[in-house]
């Protein structure tokens, strides 16, 4: 029989547990229906697959580690693969395999930068409009020139580096895009307190 201390830190485990669950749920969820999103709103923008001039998905990638941390990026993780497996590169598996393990790192990269260099907080209380546009550029070069450089090192005579430009362009314009629809979101129907968890903008 487990004494009232043991009860304790059983539930308490159990509890945490249900918390990254529950996050890595929610960004699992996000992602996917974000590419939902992207696919019926910006499929004429699509510079081959996996690669669009508009990416609304990688906003909710930086999103969900910046909110949800290592929990985020393993919902990344699991989400990327669903999409890279079953709907972009399914006879690929080098690609869908590599593609969603960096997906997932390079938002978390920038995670971690922000809680090393900003103090970032769980809340984004203290992540101003400057700090997150840094963020969201740091982001959306870091992980272009990682699958890019896969990209390189896998094939590197038919490599095409142009995509690079297209996919930071898409990176950051989705990322912009995702951030200030919630803030606006936040702003109209939150109270002033609420909404200011997100930067002013």
């Amino acid at each position: 029989m487990m004494n009232t201390l043991e009860r304790i830190y059983f539930m308490t485990i159990l509890s945490r547990l249900g918390l990254h669950l529950s996050m890595i749920m929610v960004t699992f969820v996000a992602f996917l229906t974000m590419v939902g999103a992207n696919h019926a709103l910006f499929k004429t923008l699509e510079f081959i697959p996996g690669i669009n001039w508009v990416y609304l998905p990688a906003g909710v990638r930086l999103l969900a580690t910046l909110l949800f941390g290592f929990s985020g990026a393993i919902g990344l993780l699991l989400s990327a693969w669903c999409v890279n497996f079953w709907l972009f590169f399914p006879d690929d598996f080098p690609r869908s395999f590599v593609g969603g393990i960096i997906a997932a790192v390079a938002p978390y990269i920038v995670y971690v930068m922000a809680r090393r260099f900003f103090g970032l907080q769980g809340s984004l209380v203290n992540l101003t409009a400057g700090k997150l546009l840094i963020c969201i550029v740091v982001y959306s070069l870091a992980s272009p020139l990682m699958h890019h450089v896969w990209f390189h090192l896998r094939d590197p005579a038919g490599h095409d580096w142009s995509g690079f430009w297209v996919m930071a362009t898409g990176d950051f314009l989705g990322s912009v895009a995702v951030f200030y629809t919630l803030k606006l979101a936040l702003n109209r129907w939150m109270p002033p307190r609420a909404a200011g968890t997100l930067p002013p903008r």
